[in-house]
């Protein structure tokens, strides 16, 4: 499922581009976030649907060594353990996935460079030609090779990156937050399980409500929670910070002061984070210490007010 990181990350960004259009349409940037995230959803499966492709790159390469005019011994009795992985098999007979990926016209059949250039990776790595040199078949092993691509080759893998910018632009910052979720649907396959237990969308219904509801929150508020930074950043000017910075602050606040579950640690440690990636390298630093003054005086104040045990 899509983390609440994720989600965040997502308001953070449709609300900087609803501030650099200067537009008013709430509404509008709303279904711009839902999309975002549908967009994610669907790059969940795309991956999934990567696995069957490097298989059947591997066999066709097999096929044609073996029509070699002088073909060797290994030509003709090549290792076909990851061209018969139990588990990459089961992605490729798996209906719901699929139907979901031609209902979404998902398919990298114009993507054949890439597909070599992941799979000629692939072979060069200890842990795939441990894979191949070990005599045993079993399913764990074949799973745990298929999630181990996910996590060891697609993430540092360049033209991925510029295929999947080039297919959509929602893609660019969703890669490492997918191929966590393709790799954790590997891991949980079971041989005894036929059915595959594909990650639903959301944990929870309250994820999307929580995303809709922190976006119209930053926005709506956004001047006020300004001023709020602006009072709390001494010898800075306001107009001088990121606008990026901005954003981030906003939204922490925004979450912080609206939504009483969330301990006020998880969500000042989220948006330190997400500042790391997504703003100046110093930002971290000053984004820790403005919110916390800010937390601090919103609760000494009692405008921010935690419902549970523990969770200020």
């Amino acid at each position: 499922m899509l983390s609440r990181r994720l989600l965040r990350v997502k308001v953070v960004k449709a609300i900087y581009a609803h501030l650099q259009t200067e537009s008013d349409n709430i509404p509008q940037t709303e279904k711009n976030l839902i999309i975002s995230i549908d967009k994610a959803y669907d790059l969940y499966f795309h991956l999934l649907s990567l696995l069957p492709e490097l298989a059947h790159y591997a066999e066709a390469r097999q096929e044609i060594a073996r029509n070699k005019m002088l073909p060797t011994y290994e030509d003709l009795n090549p290792n076909r353990k990851f061209v018969e992985n139990r588990a990459i098999e089961r992605i490729a007979s798996c209906d719901a996935i699929a139907d979901y990926c031609s209902k979404k016209s998902l398919s990298w059949r114009e993507n054949s460079d890439l597909i070599k250039n992941i799979y000629n990776t692939l072979t060069e790595q200890p842990f795939f030609k441990s894979y191949m040199s070990n005599s045993s078949r079993s399913f764990k092993e074949d799973a745990e090779l298929a999630a181990n691509i996910f996590l060891n080759i697609l993430e540092m893998n360049e033209q991925l990156e510029d295929v999947l910018e080039g297919q959509s632009i929602y893609w660019v910052d969703d890669l490492g937050y997918v191929l966590t979720m393709a790799a954790r649907t590997m891991t949980s396959m079971r041989e005894s399980h036929e059915q595959i237990k594909l990650l639903p969308k959301f944990k929870s219904d309250e994820d999307l409500d929580f995303a809709k509801r922190l976006l119209r929150e930053s926005i709506i508020h956004f001047n006020d929670y300004r001023d709020l930074i602006d009072n709390h950043t001494n010898n800075w000017d306001i107009e001088r910070l990121a606008l990026m910075d901005n954003v981030i602050l906003a939204v922490a606040i925004a979450e912080a002061k609206n939504f009483a579950s969330i301990p006020v640690k998880v969500t000042m440690n989220e948006y330190i984070d997400i500042a790391k990636y997504y703003s100046t390298p110093a930002s971290s630093t000053f984004i820790n210490g403005v919110l916390d003054k800010i937390v601090t005086r919103g609760v000494e104040e009692g405008w921010i007010f935690k419902t549970g045990k523990g969770l200020l």
